[in-house]
């Protein structure tokens, strides 16, 4: 891991999920995430020291634990360290049964759960709305940007450099994994006309290789947002038959050739359930339930 400076005191380090660093004149940072482990959480804090930086600040975009799982390596080891979140991240980011229930919808079995429990004790100390804010003596935009996540937001510093988090996903990651996890599909598609109408001369992703110019962004828009409808419509296409969720979810899959394994399989099955939401709520489907089964059909 390094720290790679972007424009001014904001700077980055890449790692399978990038980490956002903005150095204050004290030298103490703003983090804005912290990868998906202690592990991740002891590499970040050592490139900082080599930096001759101090961890204080901590912001993350969204609970996910690949961007929060770095969080009680700073809460145990780094006590004077202030957590700031939105409000309904906060509640997940506190109580951390609460992401793979919902994505489960019950007590979820061991294989689920145990990726996601290990923030028990943190408290986050300030919440984030959007607009601008103070953190330290240094000025910030806090972007709205629901849709992957609930409340995930976004961080503009004062260098023109915003932070994304998971509201768009690189070339690479669409290649690899085109059926994108999804909270909420009709704020996700607001998310992407929003970050349209953003101000930053750099643009840095949740996961990607590179930092990406205005010009660049306005691309991974479209393809970001192309490929959602692509779903859209093969699922519009595929009830043109009654469908359970389940069954849709294997007809994507052996269409799009997904591989999934057991985490996975739930990521893409809430993806489904959110798509179902969207277009009932559209007025575009009916349902039936019959034989224990719930069928979802396009009117």
């Amino acid at each position: 891991m390094e720290l790679i400076k972007i424009s001014g005191n904001t700077h980055y380090i890449p790692a399978a999920t990038n980490i956002g660093v903005f150095a204050f004149k004290d030298k103490y940072t703003l983090l804005i995430d912290t990868g998906d482990s202690n592990q991740q959480g002891r590499k970040i804090a050592s490139v900082l020291q080599a930096n001759s930086l101090s961890v204080k600040y901590i912001a993350n975009t969204h609970n996910h634990i690949d961007h929060a799982g770095g969080n009680a390596h700073f809460h145990e080891h780094y006590p004077g360290s202030y957590f700031l979140a939105s409000a309904d991240e906060k509640l997940v980011l506190e109580n951390g049964f609460l992401f793979p229930l919902y994505l489960y919808g019950a007590h979820p079995p061991r294989e689920l759960s145990r990726h996601f429990l290990k923030n028990r004790e943190l408290v986050v100390d300030e919440v984030l709305s959007p607009g601008a804010c103070r953190i330290n003596e240094g000025r910030f935009e806090i972007v709205s940007l629901p849709g992957h996540a609930r409340s995930q937001i976004g961080i503009g510093t004062r260098d023109r450099v915003c932070f994304l988090g998971d509201s768009l996903f690189s070339e690479d990651i669409i290649a690899k994994y085109s059926y994108p996890f999804l909270y909420d599909i009709e704020a996700q598609l607001s998310t992407y006309a929003v970050i349209e109408e953003l101000d930053y001369d750099h643009f840095v992703l949740g996961h990607a290789d590179q930092v990406h110019t205005r010009a660049a962004i306005s691309q991974l828009i479209r393809l970001n947002r192309d490929n959602l409808l692509y779903y859209l419509d093969l699922i519009r296409d595929l009830l043109g038959q009654p469908h359970t969720r389940e069954e849709l979810l294997e007809e994507i899959c052996i269409l799009a050739e997904l591989q999934l394994d057991f985490k996975e399989y739930y990521y893409s099955l809430s993806t489904t359930g959110a798509i179902i939401t969207f277009l009932h709520d559209k007025g575009e489907l009916e349902y039936q339930l019959e034989n224990g089964k719930m069928f979802f059909y396009r009117r």
